[in-house]
């Protein structure tokens, strides 16, 4: 079998597995795949989908984006750019609504330095109005004191006069 052009993939998740002390059978057991399979897959003998990446990173505890670039899947700009986004968006520090006007002043950065805007700026764009809506609720919240769990006027508390 000749060995296909993926770069070097199979040499790459070698290193990994090793440095993660997995045999070739815990990884592909852990992965899902076969042994053979993975096997194939580290001589450079098979290219992977996407799937199967995403499981062997997953097994690994590695991020499924640098095997998507090193297998050819993902250009390097756009594992950045993707990398850049989960960033923010798991970034437990900040709220949803600062989180997307985070990603929005991203986008506009990028755009403004020549970048194009990915696919992934659309669903920034579908999310700036839904965190629009959720700081307008916040702010009405805030101005006309708590809700009941089904959305009513919670009132305020009255204590009984003794």
């Amino acid at each position: 079998m000749a060995s296909l052009n993926v770069g070097n993939l199979g040499e790459y998740l070698r290193e990994q597995r090793r440095t993660a002390q997995l045999s070739l059978r815990q990884l592909a057991d852990a992965a899902g795949v076969s042994n053979p399979y993975l096997s194939q897959i580290e001589r450079g003998l098979r290219k992977p989908s996407a799937e199967v990446l995403q499981q062997v990173a997953k097994a690994l505890r590695i991020s499924a984006e640098t095997l998507y670039v090193r297998a050819g899947i993902l250009d390097e700009k756009e594992r950045d750019e993707l990398e850049t986004r989960a960033v923010i968006l798991a970034d437990p520090s900040i709220n949803e609504r600062q989180k997307q006007v985070l990603l929005q002043i991203y986008e506009s950065f990028r755009k403004e330095n020549g970048f194009e805007t990915s696919s992934y700026a659309d669903e920034a764009d579908a999310d700036e109005a839904y965190a629009q809506q959720a700081c307008a609720d916040e702010d009405a919240e805030a101005a006309d004191g708590p809700r009941a769990a089904d959305g009513s006027d919670a009132g305020p508390k009255q204590t009984p006069p003794s």
